[in-house]
């Protein structure tokens, strides 16, 4: 097999050839079809995020053909297509696994940053935690719904029955989330870095009703927001945006710090939810929301040999949509 790896925060990238790995027990063997670049590869990358495995193969947006089996697996999987999603494995066991929380897991498994991930050619997966997909879609186009769609649609749900949403940074997510809002018949306002009229414009031909720079105030009261940007500032600019009672949710696995802000911004039971992971619930959710609603994802497709172009070009917010690797 070829694998991009991580050997040392901060390095680029190097691709090289290992032997295929042995699915042990309760594992899948998967042939990478696709894989999307995910901001949180950005984050392990650049050493955002705390101790990762290392040497690593990142990449938590996994679409593939099991080829293989572990013990205790059925062989009816071989063949299928799966998805392998950012919570690579949950122990069933503490507090919050048997409170049906198994995003907050404590003893989880995060693919490309605990374990190994799908910037490769081969990859393995607990079958527990692989989302059965359909043959008939492109792998590129469903490879951002693993995480992009996923991570967006739990922030939806904590934004609860808002009829208008604020979503600050239009990115991979956002430009999922937008389609299923209107699907759902909810008003869109999407917020981008100044002077980005490329994402502005992306986000109007989505269906947003209006898409200005992040530092202008929003042009109706909002119900409720979700940044998707990792800026720790946008939260005092969200809650401005919000009425009172409304919930600004913070979507992203990483965001720099919130700085200093008056609590008149925060009062009128107005609320700040962070989202952490998922569980195999949004998925099933999610996957069927999806459908219905038509979700089309826009792609950048890079070989998987320029896994360190895809991540430069989403660092410098070259992409429109997202960036998916085809080995």
């Amino acid at each position: 097999m070829k694998a991009m790896i991580l050997e040392r925060i901060g390095d680029p990238l190097r691709l090289v050839e290992r032997p295929d790995p042995l699915p042990l027990a309760g594992q899948l063997l998967i042939r990478v079809e696709a894989c999307a670049v995910c901001r949180t590869d950005l984050h392990v990358v650049d050493g955002d995020l705390p101790e990762p495995k290392l040497p690593l193969v990142p990449g938590h947006e996994i679409v593939g053909i099991v080829e293989a089996v572990g013990g205790g697996v059925s062989s009816d999987r071989i063949g299928r297509r799966v998805g392998v999603p950012w919570l690579g494995h949950a122990c069933g066991q503490c507090p919050y696994c048997r409170r049906d929380e198994e995003n907050l897991c404590d003893q989880p498994l995060f693919t490309g940053y605990t374990c190994d991930g799908g910037f490769a050619t081969h990859t393995l997966a607990d079958a527990d935690f692989a989302f059965e997909l359909e043959r008939t879609q492109d792998a590129a186009s469903l490879a951002p719904l693993l995480c992009a769609g996923l991570i967006g649609w739990r922030a939806l749900k904590k934004a609860g029955d808002s009829e208008r949403i604020g979503i600050y940074g239009f990115g991979a997510a956002a430009h999922i989330i937008t389609q299923v809002c209107r699907w759902q018949g909810r008003e869109v306002y999407a917020f981008t870095r100044e002077g980005d009229g490329d994402a502005q414009a992306f986000a109007i031909s989505l269906g947003a009703v209006w898409a200005g720079s992040s530092h202008l105030p929003a042009p109706v009261e909002l119900d409720a927001a979700i940044i998707f940007a990792p800026a720790g500032e946008l939260v005092a600019a969200a809650l401005r945006a919000v009425r009172k009672g409304g919930r600004v949710v913070c979507g992203g696995i990483h965001m720099s710090d919130l700085p200093a802000m008056p609590y008149s911004i925060l009062w009128g039971e107005r609320s700040v939810a962070s989202v952490a992971n998922l569980t195999r619930r949004d998925g099933r959710e999610f996957f069927e929301i999806a459908r219905k609603a038509s979700v089309r994802t826009h792609t950048v497709t890079y070989p998987l040999a320029r896994a360190n172009d895809a991540l430069a070009d989403l660092r410098a917010g070259r992409l429109s949509g997202a960036a998916v690797l085809i080995p």
